[in-house]
């Protein structure tokens, strides 16, 4: 199979220095690429973390730092090339910076427009302000453009994290999550413990708990099933 993976976490620019984003290092992302390469599969992996590929391998790497820099490279290659499979466990922003602002000495009161002025983020911004303000607008979520936009037909894997729930109630928001960017599988985690356990879900809806160090082998072997079993997958291969 011909796979494309997405790992690792975006970074949000507030300055030429300064950026928000997340805690996740594309490990999990790695693991699969690799696991898929030693399968003998073709994979190339997008991500903010190519340090992961810890020896050398056939993989190609493409790496990326933004989320701008992933919506990009990811429409590009998925509306460019052929996959069988893209398994996207990116960690994106949820938003994007709109605007950076100080705010007036003079009103520190009642927060309104004319308080705020714009600061150029194009350079490093001062540490003298005594506050700033940041903008932070939603993002278009990237998974959700690979079926639509993009037009991508072959399996599909998405990721979904939750925090402080239950696990029946984030196997019911993976559901919603799967359907909505109308996946294969859904990988659901807790960041509670998603360090060791993680639920595979299907188009029916049917989860399977997996230890988190048997991951890549479990879904890397759903797929493969899938692709070899149905002849809609199987006469894509390339």
């Amino acid at each position: 199979m011909n796979i494309l993976v997405a790992a690792g976490n975006t970074q949000t620019p507030i300055d030429a220095v300064r950026c928000i984003t997340n805690v996740f290092t594309g490990r999990t992302g790695a693991r699969l690429a690799t696991e898929a390469t030693n399968r003998g599969h073709h994979v190339t992996l997008v991500t903010s973390h190519p340090e992961q590929i810890l020896q050398p391998t056939s993989i190609s790497v493409v790496p990326y730092r933004t989320y701008h820099d992933l919506d990009s490279c990811a429409e590009v290659l998925i509306r460019h090339k052929s996959w069988d499979a893209i398994i996207f466990a990116a960690a994106v922003s949820d938003y994007h910076l709109s605007g950076v602002y100080s705010r007036s000495e003079n009103d520190q009161q009642v927060l309104s427009e004319q308080a705020l002025t714009a600061l150029d983020t194009n350079n490093k911004i001062s540490s003298q302000h005594q506050e700033l303000w940041l903008k932070l607008t939603p993002t278009v979520k990237i998974i959700d453009q690979i079926r639509t936009t993009w037009g991508y037909r072959g399996l599909l894997v998405k990721f979904k994290l939750e925090v402080g729930i239950t696990a029946p109630e984030l196997l019911e928001i993976a559901k919603r999550s799967r359907a909505t960017s109308d996946a294969d599988w859904i990988v659901a985690n807790l960041f509670e413990n998603y360090q060791t356990t993680a639920w595979i879900g299907d188009r029916n809806d049917q989860f399977i708990s997996v230890q988190r160090e048997q991951l890549s082998t479990v879904l890397l072997d759903q797929l493969e099933q899938k692709f070899t079993s149905d002849p809609q997958f199987a006469s894509c291969e390339s």
